[in-house]
Order: structure tokens, then C-alpha cells, then sequence
């Protein structure tokens, strides 16, 4: 194991051709990024069995071919609030994205806009979202946490809207920290000079400590909890269209659009929160049939293919989001990285698309896919 002290490679300044697919790049990150930070920036929750088991989900659905399909004139193009995008993935937020590369969120917007993607930029990002917005030159969503002081909350929707943005996402399924026993472990602390820039000028709030004796249920953090009043606060006050990113279940989805959200996101923080929940591909279909298409379903956690993005897409999704491919590929080879494994990702799901007989992604249904304990149809 390299010495967590040793001098650390700089990125690639070319990507090798022993880079085939977005898992290559996970070495390449971890030789590159403190042992510290890889235990923030690839950390799980507890045991990290829903990290590990978002990716192992997709592996347990099957797909069917068909042949000699008519494909003249495919494209896996997917309109979202307006804007057209050339394939359906998307960056997902991930924080401190400095940790990985000096260059952080701006590279992996460069990165995006090379490949005309969609990003959602973090509350947490090391850059304004006014500095990302600079940069980018393709559709800009932004990820929101509610801040215990909803003045701020505002000022930071408000922002997004003065700055381009297209979207707003409400990360909901975070009320209170996860167990990170990963980072406990490295002893993992912001180094200097990396900040959550939006959040200049917030009062800091320490994560919930509970001394022995204490409850949780004590501690400012759940006292400042948001609920679904909140949902329809910001709902009435925000002029973008709000999607709201974490449900995982049915009457969520449905509480959600009862509250006015304009999009759900399937997501349960990359493992990073709860850990044994469901997978986010497993949980997707209920979902799917509570939503019943009223509004843009996504879906982010474990995508590594592109098939599984077929897959997601099969099971209701109209986009995916993906977040560690990413920032493996941003700590490797920077914008160069992220491009790259947005291209890979979109190669993969054409050529699944083709050799399902998928013209477009209208044409994606259940009907490709085995299920687990299922037999394929005739």
C-alpha cells in the first residue's frame, strides 16, 4: 500500500489506452487522491453494503437482444424541462471536488461541456456557483441543501437563478449525517484552503455529536430537519423547476408531486447515508408506477455501464445521473476524464440499444430485460 506521505502522481496528461471502461479509472483515482480525502470522496456508510450493491443490482437484471431491427435514424436523445440533451446521463452533485483535482468542479464542468451533458453542481461545490456557471456551456442544474436559515436558503436559490441555472434538486434523504466510520477511521477533516464556496457567510453547523447518555433526537440537526412544509415553501418561492433527489419509496414519490416537485430523483446518496437500504434499481420500478410519467423520473447510484443506464430507462427512468465515475475520472485525467467517461458511457448505450433493437429511448421497455427470478417471455 503506498504510504499515505509518498508524493502523489500529478493527473494524466494523456489518457492511456488501457482505460476501456469507467471502472479503469477507480486506480488511477486512488493512487492519486490522500488517503484521507478517498475516504470522504469514496466512503460509504457503515459496512458500505448499499454502496457495493447499487452497482451488484444491475448485474442481476438480464437484457434480450433482438434482431435485425430497423435502427435508421436512431439517437438516445432525451428532452428534460426544456432542453435537449445528445444521451441520457447526466453528472450527479458531488462536494469538494477539489479534494480530487486543483481544478475541482470547474474541470468537471469543462468536462461536461465537451460532451454537451447536463451537470448538477453541489451546495457543497469548492467553486461559486456563479464561477461553474462561467464555465459551462451546457444545461446547469443545482443541488440544494435547506439551510436552517431560509433567508440564506433563499439567497442561494436566487443565485442559481441569476447565474443560468435550469433546475433546481433538494437532496431529502440526508436529515442527519450517515455513519462514516471510513472517514472516522482516516480522521478525515477539510484540508486548508478547500471551503464550501456557496456557503460563505453561513453560521457553520456541526455535524451531530451525541456525548453517551445524549439522544440524537436532542441535537440541533434533527431539531433543523426539514419536513414537507419546507418541500412546499421553496416550492412557492423558486422560480426553477425543483426536482427532489432521495426517495426511494412509492408514497414518498407520491407525497413529492402532492408537494409540487417537478422531478424525482431515485437516489439513496451513493450509499453514503443509510447503509442496507434498497438499491436504487430495485427500488426504481415502485417509483416508476407511482409517478406514472407526470413528471421526469431519474435515477442515480451504481451506474458503471451503459447498459445499466438501458436498464434504469427500461424500468421508468428518463435519465441517469453518475457520480464516482466521475470523480474517479476528474482525479485521473481532470476535464480530459470526465469527458471521456461520459463518452464511454453513452458508446455503451447506444451499442445496447442496438443490439436490443432500441431505435430510441421510447423504444426501451421491460421487454428487454430478465428480471431476477423471472423467466424471459416468449
Amino acid at each position: 500500500m503506498r504510504d499515505a506521505d509518498a508524493p502523489r502522481p500529478p493527473p494524466l496528461a494523456r489518457i492511456p489506452p488501457q482505460v476501456a471502461c469507467v471502472d479503469d479509472y477507480l486506480p488511477l483515482a486512488r493512487e492519486r487522491i490522500d488517503p484521507a480525502a478517498w475516504a470522504y470522496l469514496d466512503g460509504a456508510a457503515a459496512d458500505g453494503h448499499t454502496a457495493r450493491d447499487n452497482a451488484a443490482a444491475f448485474a442481476r437484471i438480464r437484457l434480450r437482444n433482438r434482431v435485425l431491427a430497423d435502427l435508421s435514424g436512431g439517437h438516445a436523445r432525451v428532452t428534460l424541462f426544456g432542453d435537449t440533451y445528445d444521451f441520457p446521463v447526466l453528472l450527479a452533485p458531488v462536494a469538494h471536488q477539489k479534494l480530487a483535482h486543483p481544478d475541482g468542479e470547474l474541470a468537471t464542468a469543462l468536462g461536461a461541456s465537451a460532451m454537451r451533458a447536463g451537470m448538477v453542481a453541489s451546495t457543497e461545490s469548492n467553486a461559486t456557483i456563479e464561477e461553474i456557471a462561467r464555465v459551462s456551456r451546457s444545461p446547469l442544474w443545482f443541488q440544494l441543501y435547506l439551510q436552517r436559515d431560509r433567508g440564506f436558503t433563499l439567497e442561494l436559490v436566487r443565485r442559481a437563478e441569476a447565474a443560468g441555472c435550469r433546475a433546481l434538486v433538494l437532496t431529502v434523504d440526508a436529515p442527519v449525517n450517515g455513519v462514516r466510520n471510513g472517514e472516522q477511521r482516516a480522521g478525515f477533516v477539510l484540508p486548508p484552503g478547500i471551503e464550501a464556496a456557496n456557503l460563505r457567510g453561513l453560521a457553520p453547523f456541526a455535524p451531530a455529536v451525541v456525548a453517551p447518555g445524549q439522544s440524537l433526537f436532542d441535537s440541533p440537526q434533527v431539531a433543523a430537519a426539514p419536513g414537507w412544509r419546507d418541500v412546499e415553501w421553496l416550492r412557492a418561492h423558486a422560480m426553477l423547476p425543483l426536482l427532489l433527489k432521495g426517495i426511494t419509496r412509492a408514497d414518498d414519490a407520491q407525497r413529492a408531486l402532492d408537494a409540487g416537485a417537478d422531478g424525482i430523483v431515485v437516489s439513496n446518496h451513493g450509499g453514503r447515508v443509510l447503509d442496507t437500504q434498497v438499491a436504487t434499481i430495485d427500488a426504481l420500478p415502485a417509483v416508476a408506477e407511482a409517478v406514472q410519467g407526470r413528471v421526469p423520473l431519474l435515477l442515480d447510484g451504481g451506474i458503471r455501464r451503459g447498459s445499466d443506464a438501458f436498464k434504469a430507462i427500461a424500468l421508468g427512468a428518463d435519465a441517469v445521473l453518475v457520480g464516482r465515475p466521475c470523480l474517479h475520472a476528474l482525479a485521473a485525467a481532470g476535464a480530459s476524464g470526465v469527458a471521456h467517461v461520459l463518452h464511454l458511457l453513452r458508446v455503451e448505450l447506444e451499442m445496447t440499444m442496438a443490439l436490443c433493437g432500441c431505435r430510441t429511448l421510447a423504444d426501451i421497455d421491460r421487454s428487454s430485460l430478465v428480471l431476477p427470478g423471472a423467466q424471459p417471455s416468449p
